[in-house]
């Protein structure tokens, strides 16, 4: 069942410019950028496609299909978790190479803002698991709102990007900015906090909007 739900979700709820946003994990390679603005661009392609859900009136066709409306909520948050691993992906692979082949490259070693590494993949998930909070959660609370809900998780994202920064110019923090394989065990406890924020915060926000879309009157 959930196979053909996600099917439906891939080939007829899915624009394609979601499927491109998925490129925009690669931004890890870019020296002197803020990287987890990487982040931010693929939930940026995700809104456009629950906008294009919107229009098309995709809830209500989900709903009229010999289905629960449980599934239906289950499809669309399997299919915005699928494109979001897909875009982590592309992350960790370059964080992978920064760390290993162009890790003596000047124009890393010398970049003044967050580097990319297991820090930077932990605050990348948080920032998918607070757009599954904020956004995928208010959505299916209406099954038609996403302007406000998409402003709010904007205003939040950028502020955890800014503290993300930020974080290594205060003393005592400057180990979250390792390079390569520096400070290992604090690199792989803060990528770990961020796997467990990133589960939890979509799990919360599929429970409540399963509780939501049943008291919607579609």
């Amino acid at each position: 069942m959930m196979k053909n739900i996600l099917r439906k979700e891939m080939h007829l709820g899915a624009l394609a410019i979601v499927y491109i946003f998925i490129l925009f994990g690669l931004m890890f390679m870019i020296p002197g950028y803020p990287v987890l603005c990487g982040a931010f661009f693929l939930t940026l392609g995700l809104y456009q496609n629950y906008r294009y859900g919107r229009e098309c009136n995709d809830l209500l066709f989900s709903a009229l299909l010999p289905i629960a409306k449980k599934d239906v909520v289950k499809g669309k948050f399997v299919f915005t978790c699928m494109i979001q691993i897909c875009c982590f992906v592309l992350m960790a692979l370059s964080v992978l190479m920064r760390m290993t082949l162009f890790r003596y490259q000047n124009v890393y070693l010398s970049n003044p803002l967050m580097n990319a590494n297991l820090f930077a993949l932990g605050t990348a998930l948080v920032l998918f698991g607070l757009f599954n909070l904020i956004f995928v959660g208010s959505y299916f609370k209406t099954g038609y709102r996403t302007g406000m809900p998409f402003v709010i998780y904007m205003a939040v994202c950028f502020a955890v990007i800014t503290v993300a920064e930020a974080l290594h110019h205060i003393p005592g923090f400057g180990a979250l900015n390792a390079f390569g394989c520096e400070h290992a065990p604090l690199q792989l406890a803060a990528f770990a906090a961020g796997v467990i924020c990133y589960a939890g915060l979509t799990l919360l926000s599929y429970r409540k909007s399963c509780d939501r879309f049943e008291r919607i009157d579609l």
